[in-house]
């Protein structure tokens, strides 16, 4: 069940890429720099269920569409490549992005960072999780032991908290490949990793802070199954990434329209405060792309774990150079802005 589900998965995906490019080579014209477009499409990842996000996201979306003058319309997608590939062929122009899919869309889909998340406290920084059903007696020692009697539930390939920040922080450190150490590894969104812990499909799963939040808010009896057995340290939270190639203009009244969102004081400032509520933030801050120096530091970390572990000298060379570099660079321009 679990090959078929994989294989689904993989289909799905390969379906949402082959329509981005469908869209693409219909000969929709390319967004041209100084050009106002008629329409914008806002893209965000239904990690939970697009009937779950989307009424959570439409308010906001409508606040936006007046705000610059443009309709703004949501595309929803159940994998960051199809993110990432629907941006890079302009089928989207801004959107909704952890981390590390957003390093990503500035890699390959002509992208730049607007702004970051904040949360209701404040935070800029989330954290990953693992969970284990309650009562099930499975531990942190137990998931590292690597001795094949535990399934395992990462996330995309491309989430920061689901793949990257476990990979970084909790298993690359201890020479541990999860492919080799438990009896059974899928892939899956934070959603299916808490209904497959609490239910018992899986032992442990990765997942992260603002996951369980909407779990305990939209399936409080199956949050109330899974406990969390393992935070990572601090990592960044979302972004608003959009094409460069959009109308500066509307760039940058995007910009202001998500710093200015539920700042200051009257009713209508209030009411922006619960949407923003509703989607568990606290607001927005500006940010450019340095904002991504901790994931490309723990990308190039990987790298050169896996040039370690493969003993080619010249590979481990390399990598720590690239290494080096990519840390340099960032306490540069941290140097430069203690804020970055």
């Amino acid at each position: 069940m679990i090959a078929r589900r994989r294989v689904s998965r993989r289909l799905f995906a390969g379906l949402a890429i082959v329509g981005a490019l469908g869209v693409a080579s219909c000969g929709e014209p390319s967004t041209q720099e100084g050009t106002v477009p008629k329409e914008l499409t806002f893209s965000i990842l239904s990690a939970e269920n697009q009937q779950s996000m989307a009424p959570l996201w439409e308010p906001l979306l409508a606040d936006m569409s007046k705000q610059i003058g443009i309709p703004v319309k949501p595309y929803f997608a159940t994998n960051y490549t199809s993110l990432i590939e629907a941006m890079r062929f302009n089928q989207v122009q801004v959107g909704w992005f952890s981390a590390m899919p957003a390093l990503e869309a500035t890699r390959r889909a002509n992208a730049q960072v607007l702004g970051r998340v904040v949360d209701a406290g404040g935070a800029d920084s989330y954290v990953s999780v693992l969970i284990a059903r309650k009562g099930s007696g499975v531990t942190l020692d137990k998931v590292l032991a690597c001795d094949k009697s535990l399934s395992f539930g990462m996330g995309d390939a491309k989430s920061t908290s689901g793949t990257l920040a476990p990979m970084t922080y909790l298993f690359t450190p201890r020479n541990i490949e999860p492919a080799k150490c438990f009896k059974a590894v899928r892939s899956a969104s934070h959603q299916a990793n808490v209904f497959s812990v609490a239910n018992g499909l899986m032992d442990a799963a990765t997942n992260n802070s603002v996951g369980l939040l909407f779990a305990a808010r939209e399936n409080p009896a199956v949050a109330g199954k899974v406990e969390v057995i393992w935070r990572s340290p601090p990592i960044p939270e979302s972004s608003i990434v959009a094409r460069k190639d959009l109308d500066p203009a509307i760039r940058e009244k995007l910009r202001q329209f998500f710093l200015t969102y539920g700042v200051g004081a009257g009713p209508e400032a209030d009411r922006q405060r619960e949407v923003l509520k509703g989607l568990t933030y606290g607001g927005f801050r500006a940010a450019d792309d340095s904002y991504l120096d901790p994931i490309r530091e723990m990308e190039a970390g990987q790298a050169l774990a896996e040039a370690k572990r493969g003993g080619d000298g010249q590979a481990i060379s390399k990598a720590q150079a690239e290494f080096d570099k990519i840390r340099a660079a960032a306490a540069q321009r941290r140097a430069v802005d203690p804020d970055v």
